[in-house]
């Protein structure tokens, strides 16, 4: 059963806590998280990046000039790739770059990446986060106080305009809801920080 440090806002150190072995001590399953990133990434593209072919494009009604003796090449419209202004030879189209991943394999995938997280040694839990108004000042304390790093991510169990926009400014810093956690988030960082009952709703999501 993994062993995590608790801290509190002001960034001191006041326990640890014990986390499922299910869902932070499962094995790490390197390609499962692999396909499961790809997949996240390419179902971010819109897919509506669009060139015009040689069909598309205006002009080239009439052949530029006579075919010989005129010591130039032959070409028969303007319209052509070769020309400034001419169509795109197999130019982008718009498409679906959308890719499907088993709910199977997103558990694995998921988990594997909290997992990692405890193996490394970055990822810690905060008793409670509670900020009646915006604190940038108090968030950057706190992240200094428990040696966050360039890029951190903070996981919150109950959403908070105050708590969002004290890590708004903060280069590198971002807040989710227990609820939008993912694989690539998790990954993308230099230290995670849970809030003690966003770690109990992980385990209870994940853990059976």
């Amino acid at each position: 059963m993994p062993t995590v440090k608790v801290f509190n806002f002001k960034g001191e150190l006041i326990g640890e806590e014990n986390l499922s072995d299910a869902v932070f001590a499962a094995p790490v399953h390197v390609p499962a998280m692999h396909q499961v990133v790809v997949a996240q990434q390419a179902n971010a593209r819109q897919g509506t990046h669009s060139t015009r072919s040689r069909g598309e494009v205006r002009g080239g009604g009439r052949k530029p000039w006579r075919q010989k003796h005129t010591g130039r090449a032959r070409h028969g419209s303007r319209r052509s790739p070769l020309w400034v202004g001419g169509g795109v030879t197999h130019g982008p189209r718009p498409r679906d770059y959308h890719q499907k991943v088993n709910r199977k394999v997103r558990r694995i995938a998921l988990k594997s990446a909290l997992s990692l997280k405890v193996l490394e040694g970055s990822l810690v839990l905060l008793d409670r986060l509670e900020i009646e108004k915006p604190d940038t000042k108090g968030m950057v304390s706190f992240l200094a106080g428990i040696d966050a790093g360039k890029k951190v991510l903070i996981m919150v169990g109950e959403s908070s305009g105050a708590i969002y926009k004290s890590a708004s400014n903060i280069p590198g810093a971002r807040v989710l809801h227990v609820d939008s956690i993912n694989v690539y988030d998790i990954l993308d960082n230099n230290r995670m920080i849970l809030t003690v009952d966003a770690a109990r709703k992980i385990e209870e999501v994940y853990g059976a």
